[in-house]
């Protein structure tokens, strides 16, 4: 399949294989589940009574005192004793195959360009690392969420984002499908794309 390099009379021709696959619903939100569950730190944790330094002795024998039985000062209803349901370090990574990875991304990547949210262009530079001058160049609307992929952008083009909330620059290597679902529309160098479809294969 052909598709218009944006600003010319020119076309790239992709794969429709990569670029012209049915979009799976299921595919694409287990991929993206999977992503956000495993940017989850998981780190959270209380101590136990058995982590809580001390309480080896029995503070007082079982019986003869008029005191309740006790076998630790570190029990969980004792100040400075562990928690009862001590909290534990979590994994909330879940595995995704690398050929469903691939082929959720080929189907993200057909959807957006069936409803004509990628723009291809022959190249991104910019003579300024302003801002002004990216959002002239770009044609941003108010809000709208773009994403930039290139192959090898110009250190410009960094710089000039920065103020940009909406805007995310992006090394074809650092596709993943959070940022493709999350953005309104894309643009992408031919070279970037020429990468991502070998990628993809």
């Amino acid at each position: 399949m052909d598709i218009a390099i944006s600003g010319t009379n020119n076309t790239v021709t992709v794969s429709e294989s990569c670029f012209n696959r049915d979009y799976s619903e299921a595919l694409v939100h287990q991929v993206v589940t999977a992503q956000l569950a495993g940017a989850r730190s998981g780190t959270k944790a209380t101590k136990s009574r058995s982590d809580v330094r001390g309480g080896g002795r029995k503070p007082w024998k079982q019986k003869g005192t008029g005191q309740a039985r006790a076998g630790t000062i570190r029990s969980p209803i004792w100040r400075g004793g562990g928690h009862t349901f001590a909290l534990r370090p979590r994994d909330f990574s879940q595995k995704v195959n690398r050929k469903m990875y691939r082929a959720a991304l080929a189907a993200i990547f057909s959807e957006l360009l069936r409803q004509d949210r990628i723009v291809v262009v022959e190249s991104l530079t910019l003579d300024t690392p302003k801002t002004s001058a990216l959002i002239k160049m770009l044609d941003l609307k108010a809000g709208q969420r773009l994403l930039i992929v290139g192959k090898e952008l110009d250190d410009n083009i960094y710089l000039a984002s920065r103020n940009l909330h909406h805007v995310n620059v992006i090394d074809f290597h650092a596709i993943d499908p959070v940022s493709l679902v999350n953005t309104d529309r894309m643009m992408i160098t031919v070279d970037a794309l020429n990468a991502v479809e070998e990628w993809l294969k």
